[in-house]
């Protein structure tokens, strides 16, 4: 009966553990540490200071498409690392699920989208992905150079695939950023993700 309640409370403890980790705004952003597409490991510790952007993606997902076919992720990414923001795209998908690539894949994709992020994150087991919560794709987290995640949801305000949307959307990564580049409060911290389900 002992070693029951002991296993018991061991199972607790692990659980607590591992609800202390998940992503929560207004508190520190869970530290990972992920090999990007060309071998090279980037940990979040590495860019304290700076603000960060965590992008989680599949090429394959229609939703993510609807961003890069039309270049405004990349428009994001281009503005936002000109001012000194670490972007970072984030891919979870499982071996052999959707959005799941060789380094040489990922590589050429990422040529062909004129991508400009700061680096393109491996996370095949899905460990990062479910410490920070993400449930889509893209699903966007900022976080501040103090290491506190100021928004997570939705790249904006227009769950949808159609590209015609992106205009007259309200960009919250966007309004995020320029809050707290200017040293004011982000005003939607949190929105709904929308996208294909992170294929875990």
């Amino acid at each position: 009966m002992r070693k029951i309640n002991s296993f018991f409370l061991l199972l607790i403890a692990l659980a607590l553990v591992i609800q202390a980790q998940d992503a929560k705004i207004d508190e520190a952003a869970p530290a990972f540490k992920l090999k990007d597409s060309k071998g090279k490991e980037h940990s979040l510790s590495d860019f304290k200071g700076k603000f960060v952007v965590l992008e989680w993606i599949n090429y394959d997902c229609p939703f993510v498409k609807k961003h890069y076919d039309s270049g405004n992720m990349q428009k994001l990414q281009k503005e936002f690392t000109e001012k000194g923001v670490v972007w970072l795209a984030i891919c979870s998908s499982a071996p052999g699920k959707q959005g799941n690539f060789s380094n040489e894949e990922i590589t050429k994709r990422s040529a062909d989208h004129n991508a400009a992020f700061s680096a393109y994150l491996i996370d095949e087991n899905g460990e990062t992905g479910k410490k920070y919560g993400a449930k889509t794709t893209p699903h966007m987290y900022v976080i501040n150079p103090e290491g506190i995640l100021i928004y997570a949801g939705g790249i904006d305000d227009k769950p949808s695939t159609d590209k015609s949307d992106i205009d007259g959307a309200k960009n919250y990564v966007a309004a995020a950023l320029n809050s707290g580049l200017n040293g004011k409060q982000v005003e939607v911290k949190l929105s709904k993700p929308y996208g294909c389900s992170v294929k875990y």
